[in-house]
């Protein structure tokens, strides 16, 4: 998910053209205050005629603690757009009131009851410790995504992909998804956009984690992204060989075999599958190469 100013036209044009899966238009910490008025408005505009945009548009409103997120929500619940990101959630009521202003939103304009997703930015303690409240707080969130930077800030904690709190907060979020049944996350921006090693080894960890993607700053940390948390062909090759395998087990009466010395069992084959899945889903809907 691609975060771009959404008073940055040469930005925006770039984002939505590109290979993110989700473009997220930010009317928050992108935009200075006095620009915040001008920014709906260029949103609005963009809004018109939005219907043939193929990455998924998010809108990051402003945090339901300020004068500015009625008036984002006001223009952000409209036709062309997948979700809201709303940030600094810190309890399920912000979700009852910001779900019940999308849902009326939604009837005004003509939209599917429920078909605008809300997606909680977990960024303060507060949030995090009311994380499993939040998830189940409403039919329209989907999954959850979480914020280094904010939390650090707010717990006066170092933002630094060694700290052991913010590993702790990312387990949380991919812990309290899973009990509230819900996708995996999304996870935290990396903010030093030239260290792509450093990007990388961030994804690969959250890839770990349990996480099903990476919050991306910069353009050019959206290939990376996508290489990370797609399975690789030889990735895929190996899931069927072990499905394969497997199968002809169950098929003989034994659920738990040896491959070339490692075990498997229902776990590790259900998790073979997924990273089938997974590939499939990255090439929307075409077949796998293996």
């Amino acid at each position: 998910m691609l975060f771009t100013p959404v008073n940055h036209a040469r930005h925006v044009e770039k984002a939505l053209s590109g290979p993110a899966d989700a473009v997220i238009l930010d009317l928050e910490d992108a935009v200075a205050v006095d620009e915040k008025a001008a920014a709906r408005r260029t949103l609005a505009g963009l809004l018109q005629g939005s219907q043939g945009w193929r990455p998924a548009v998010f809108i990051r409103v402003n945090a339901l603690s300020t004068e500015f997120a009625h008036a984002d929500l006001d223009i952000a619940v409209n036709h062309g757009v997948a979700g809201i990101l709303l940030p600094k959630v810190e309890s399920s009521g912000q979700i009852a009131a910001a779900d019940w202003l999308i849902g009326q939103l939604e009837v005004e304009r003509g939209l599917e009851a429920n078909s605008v997703e809300l997606l909680p930015l977990i960024e303060t303690a507060a949030g995090v410790t009311r994380i499993d409240e939040i998830a189940a707080a409403s039919p329209r969130i989907r999954r959850l995504t979480f914020g280094a930077g904010d939390f650090t800030l707010d717990t006066n904690m170092e933002w630094a992909p060694a700290n052991e709190g913010v590993l702790w907060a990312r387990v949380r979020t991919v812990i309290a998804s899973r009990a509230a049944s819900l996708a995996a996350p999304v996870d935290t921006v990396y903010p030093d956009l030239p260290d792509r090693q450093g990007f990388e080894a961030e994804a690969r960890q959250a890839r770990r984690l349990g996480f099903a993607g990476k919050l991306c700053l910069h353009p050019d940390q959206v290939a990376i992204a996508n290489e990370v948390f797609t399975p690789s062909a030889g990735e895929v090759a190996e899931a069927n060989r072990i499905l394969e395998a497997f199968e002809r087990a169950v098929a003989g009466g034994s659920a738990s075999i040896q491959l070339e010395g490692r075990f498997i069992d229902y776990p590790i084959a259900e998790r073979a599958r997924r990273v089938i899945e997974s590939r499939r889903q990255a090439f929307k809907g075409e077949e796998a190469a293996v």
